[in-house]
């Protein structure tokens, strides 16, 4: 996997991952946006049902985390200007995008904000927006995830303040299921959680911020496929969101797995490559 940094033209960094499958006469480029706290290494776990697909994958560093520079009080929306940044570096016209957890949002607004250019998109155990109506958005959500997010809520100071507190994580968040697959394949996790908080906490902080804040686009203005993955145990993202982003996503289809947790949904996550795959040869 090629790394290398994009600086811009306002100084800051953009550090981003490129991994192209072996035949590239017919490949998907697929932009792959992490959680809450991830590097943007593309998910290693899927690299060989990738290669397979045809899929190049291309991850980003989102600002704060890794080699990117922070950027104080960005929103979601402005993911999808730095995507396009990168795909231009790269010669890449059109592309699929796929999130997952905190990762889901941004993919989706580059869906909505870049239509000319993404064919597709996939969110696994993704967040709804915090201004959705009729959606109760902690409801369901453990209560060390939610008392996090009530933070952002407050503001950047109030976040901080949370963050140093260094409150020990709260095993329950995850099912049993999920930590059989932190024992497993998606071990790759301890990759890239090190990396993002090794120069601190302010991607982890802005990224917290950005999702109970107004995201900057409207789910409703997604034209493209998209493919929404949730496990109905879900202690980190609430299932609801999901279904909530079902109903105002057109041209969507909600996966619900009965018995997957915020993790353990990613052992499906192959089946949405397929998915996703499939989307772009219709065209």
């Amino acid at each position: 996997m090629r790394e290398e940094d994009l600086v811009l033209g306002d100084g800051r960094t953009l550090h981003f991952y490129d991994h192209p499958p072996q035949d590239r006469a017919t490949e998907l480029a697929v932009f792959w946006h992490h959680g809450t706290p991830n590097i943007g290494r593309p998910p290693e776990p899927l690299f060989e049902v990738a290669a397979e697909l045809g899929i190049r994958w291309i991850g980003i560093d989102r600002p704060g985390y890794g080699g990117s520079t922070a950027v104080s009080g960005r929103d979601v929306a402005s993911i999808a200007a730095d995507v396009a940044r990168v795909a231009d570096r790269l010669g890449i016209r059109r592309f699929a995008v796929m999130g997952h957890s905190g990762g889901g949002p941004h993919a989706l607004a580059c869906a909505a904000l870049l239509p000319e250019r993404v064919l597709a998109a996939v969110s696994v155990a993704g967040l709804a927006p915090f201004d959705a109506q009729g959606l109760d958005w902690f409801a369901g959500m453990g209560a060390f995830g939610a008392a996090a997010l009530r933070a952002g809520v407050q503001g950047r100071a109030a976040k901080a303040y949370h963050e140093g507190l260094g409150l020990e994580f709260d095993r329950e968040m995850f099912t049993p299921e999920d930590w059989d697959a932190l024992a497993g394949p998606w071990a790759w996790f301890d990759s890239v959680i090190g990396p993002a908080v090794a120069q601190g906490l302010d991607g982890l902080i802005d990224d917290d911020l950005a999702y109970v804040a107004p995201w900057g686009f409207d789910c409703a203005r997604i034209a493209c496929p998209v493919l929404l993955v949730h496990g109905m145990r879900d202690r980190v993202v609430p299932a609801a969101h999901s279904e909530w982003l079902g109903r105002h996503c057109r041209s969507s289809e909600l996966w619900q797995r009965p018995d997957d947790g915020h993790i353990s949904v990613l052992n499906y996550a192959a089946s949405s490559l397929v998915w996703l795959r499939g989307q772009v040869r219709s065209e």
